[in-house]
């Protein structure tokens, strides 16, 4: 099993910047790739960024490459997503997930192929 928890959401301007963390505890020998998700209210969960643990490998959706960078700090079971350049399309509830299991590029970003998540962070931007 693995647990995640999120932290670093918040309030802040168009134009500006946020870094959430993700915080894994339980097996996390076990995980293979982590990704950040988001929801906004009224739509569906959509992949923001994702990261594959032993090399560091990204892989990010359009609506954010180039203002977003997913890292991780692997000795302390730690993701970030660093945030640039935010805008109110980017308003949602952020959510970190793990899988065990290898996902290829394509479908890394697909919310079904995560088996552990934790409980979200709230991102607000206002313009």
């Amino acid at each position: 099993q693995v647990q995640l928890v999120e932290s670093g959401g918040g309030s802040v301007q168009a134009g500006g910047s946020l870094i959430l963390s993700c915080e894994a505890s339980g097996d996390t020998s076990s995980i293979v790739v982590m990704a950040w998700f988001r929801q906004a209210p009224g739509k569906e969960r959509e992949g923001v960024a994702s990261i594959y643990i032993s090399n560091n490998e990204p892989n990010y959706a359009a609506s954010v490459t180039g203002r977003f960078t997913i890292s991780q700090n692997s000795s302390k079971n730690t993701v970030f997503l660093q945030m640039l350049r935010l805008n109110a399309e980017d308003s949602a509830m952020y959510y970190c997930a793990a899988s065990t299991q290898y996902l290829y590029h394509r479908i890394a970003l697909t919310p079904a192929r995560y088996h552990y998540w934790g409980q979200g962070t709230q991102v607000t931007v206002s313009s």
